[in-house]
């Protein structure tokens, strides 16, 4: 229970960072989780303090729903193809600031607001910071190469479709596709891995998020947060 709660101030106190970075106007990228949640609701009370002006597009239903109760102007990249910033948790990252994303199933969406922001800011809490990532990696997957793409991956790794809690049968993502859950081990190279799974046809995206498009980890603790 006690580390539960010292996770809990982890989450606020790195949401809390975040939202100080936000300027008035700016247009945001929104990601999707436990973190993200805080860092919204935050953000709709100094939205509705100084009376700013915040636009955003939401990576999931979740943050949508979230976006519009906390006053953000939902926007999308029709209308806007590039973002100043972009605001999002992980599952895990390491100390290069790799991080693996996708828990909560929008990988391909986040990864996408992602790239379209000039900046990109992570929020995790001190649980998720890890010397190298280990856990499962989440590949999103056309459901037409599922038996293909799962050939594949075995070659290199232990993938599991991720099956839905109370419904049966496979989790469905927002853009009608299944996710694997695949283990590789300790991953040294989060960088070539990415690019070798995005060569497999019929892999849609996959969650590690390497450090190459992340800007900045901000990372709560129980007392405060500070940037990896």
């Amino acid at each position: 229970m006690e580390r539960r709660e010292g996770k809990k101030r982890g989450k606020f106190n790195a949401a809390i960072k975040a939202v100080e970075l936000v300027k008035d106007g700016w247009l945001i990228g929104i990601g999707s989780g436990t973190t993200v949640e805080v860092f919204l609701n935050e953000l709709g009370k100094r939205i509705k303090e100084e009376e700013l002006e915040i636009y955003g597009v939401p990576s999931s239903y979740q943050s949508h729903i979230l976006a519009i109760k906390n006053s953000i102007r939902v926007v999308d990249l029709f209308q806007f193809p590039e973002l100043d910033a972009c605001f999002d948790g992980a599952d895990q990252v390491d100390k290069s600031r790799n991080c693996i994303k996708g828990g909560g199933g929008a990988l391909t969406r986040e990864k996408i607001i992602a790239h379209a922001s000039k900046k990109v800011y992570i929020m995790v809490d001190y649980s998720k910071v890890a010397d190298c990532l280990n856990i499962a990696v989440p590949v999103e997957v056309l459901p037409f190469a599922y038996g293909f793409v799962r050939k594949k991956l075995s070659l290199i790794g232990k993938p599991i479709l991720r099956e839905g809690k109370g419904k049966l049968g496979p989790i469905i993502t927002d853009n009608g596709n299944f996710i694997l859950d695949c283990d590789f081990g300790e991953i040294k190279n989060p960088e070539d891995l990415e690019t070798y799974l995005d060569t497999i046809p019929g892999v849609i995206e996959t969650g590690i998020f390497s450090k190459r498009i992340i800007d900045e980890v901000i990372v709560g603790t129980e007392e405060n947060s500070y940037i990896l």
